[in-house]
């Protein structure tokens, strides 16, 4: 199992076990978001969303296969906008601004982790985490290797610094992949079937790295998923049917 919680480099935000999720504040909101594709017969993928999720919590969005999972995800993650309704980013409203501003909002606040892990094959494993990083433009060269480096050092995987994606398992990828949403210490990590891909021990070190990233650093972290050992690793579900919320539940 992958340990170290120093490793995961969190820059501003430290967690305070005492602390109450409920107390904390809300950091993704929409309010009556709904999607539609005009289409020549319009496709309606969400319909009425009401959701608030809190700065720590861990949530899974869950439902049958249609039912508009992915497409929640990423409105909330501002790589879709609403055909009606608001999201709201840390209390800041996304209606209306346009390309260049949600991408702002999306590099400095949200990470992705997507079912597959997307690496750029032309470069090796530190230099995928640091694209992120450059495209902000904060961090000197050194200080971009240097939290990497820490970065990988959390997950295990500091000894494969210099290899290529194609030199890497499924689950180290998928290791990569979390370590560069990570690059920019989102206040977000979105995450879209982050083990579909992956075997059961594998699925359960990706689990356990997001679950040890809410509980020791009070990160927030959403996963769409249809596996339920993940769903239960969670703190509240959000299960979806037709594109509606039917259940909101949270776990003691």
């Amino acid at each position: 199992m992958v340990s170290g919680a120093q490793g995961f480099g969190s820059q501003a935000r430290r967690h305070h076990p005492g602390g109450r999720v409920s107390e904390a504040p809300v950091v993704v909101e929409t309010r009556g978001v709904t999607r539609i594709l005009q289409e020549a017969v319009p496709v309606t993928l969400v319909r009425d969303i009401d959701l608030s999720v809190r700065k720590g919590e861990f949530v899974s969005i869950t439902g049958p296969s249609g039912s508009g999972k992915s497409s929640l995800l990423y409105l909330l993650g501002l790589l879709d906008v609403p055909t009606e309704g608001e999201v709201m980013i840390d209390g800041q409203p996304t209606n209306g601004l346009d390309a260049n501003a949600l991408a702002a909002i999306r590099l400095r606040k949200i990470g992705f982790v997507f079912q597959f892990h997307f690496l750029l094959p032309e470069f090796d494993v530190l230099q995928n985490i640091m694209l992120p990083m450059r495209r902000l433009g904060t961090l000197s060269e050194s200080e971009m290797r240097e939290r990497g480096m820490t970065l990988l050092a959390g997950l295990e995987m500091a000894d494969q610094t210099t290899k290529r994606p194609d030199q890497l398992s499924g689950g180290q990828r998928q290791r990569v992949a979390i370590a560069r949403a990570l690059a920019n210490d989102p206040l977000i990590l979105l995450a879209d079937e982050p083990t579909g891909n992956l075997d059961s021990k594998n699925s359960k070190i990706v689990r356990d790295i997001f679950a040890r990233l809410v509980s020791e650093q009070g990160r927030t972290v959403i996963a769409v998923t249809h596996e339920t050992d993940f769903a239960a690793a969670t703190q509240r579900n959000v299960h979806l049917v037709d594109g509606r919320i039917v259940k909101d539940e949270r776990r003691s």
